[in-house]
């Protein structure tokens, strides 16, 4: 069944009840395809963004604030981190947890890369950022590492899994120069 099901990226936490969606679409199935003689088909999904979505948050730091025809808030991690957002204008719902009871904003949260389509979010509301702050990006847990990518020169970062007794525990290093370089032969970088 197409792109599988999804999750609400908004900050309501009012989630997909799939025990509806399945009683649903076995619905469809005993009036749609058993009275055509179509009882042996198999459907099958793909759950990856409603299991995995809401497990994964993006962490990033305030770098600079700009003021122009809008109120800018540039963020160190950019596109290459969360591409969602700026390949199809997903929303991905933001907490500033440094200031989380600041006067709340209008602002772009934008990224670090020179492009116009390296945001987070347009127009939308935030508890005032300062330099330094952290921001959380949520519901990166399906597309965040998983559509990354090196535009720019960009390395990726870690990961740090929270584990159940509250641990933090990083299970894949952040990237390094070599680690861009290696797969490119003929060249002597060690000079």
């Amino acid at each position: 069944m197409s792109g599988g099901i999804g999750i609400d990226y908004s900050a309501a936490d009012e989630q997909n009840n799939i025990a509806v969606i399945g009683e649903g679409v076995h619905q469809k199935f005993d009036d749609i395809l058993v009275p055509n003689g179509l009882e042996q088909v198999k459907i099958y999904t793909e759950l990856g963004r409603y299991m995995l979505a809401s497990h994964g948050h993006l962490i990033t730091k305030v770098l600079h604030l700009k003021d122009t025809y809008r109120h800018y808030v540039g963020v160190d991690a950019s596109a290459v981190n969360l591409l969602r957002p700026a390949m199809y204008d997903a929303y991905h719902h933001i907490t500033n947890i440094s200031n989380p009871n600041g006067e709340v904003e209008i602002v772009d949260v934008v990224g670090s890369l020179c492009e116009n389509n390296d945001k987070f979010a347009k127009q939308r509301e935030l508890s005032e950022a300062r330099v330094g702050d952290t921001l959380v990006i949520h519901d990166t847990g399906a597309h965040g590492f998983s559509m990354g990518y090196n535009y720019n020169g960009r390395l990726r970062s870690a990961e740090i899994l929270l584990r159940e007794d509250g641990q933090a525990q990083m299970i894949r290093r952040a990237e390094t120069p070599e680690d861009y370089f290696a797969t490119l032969y003929g060249f002597n970088f060690d000079r």
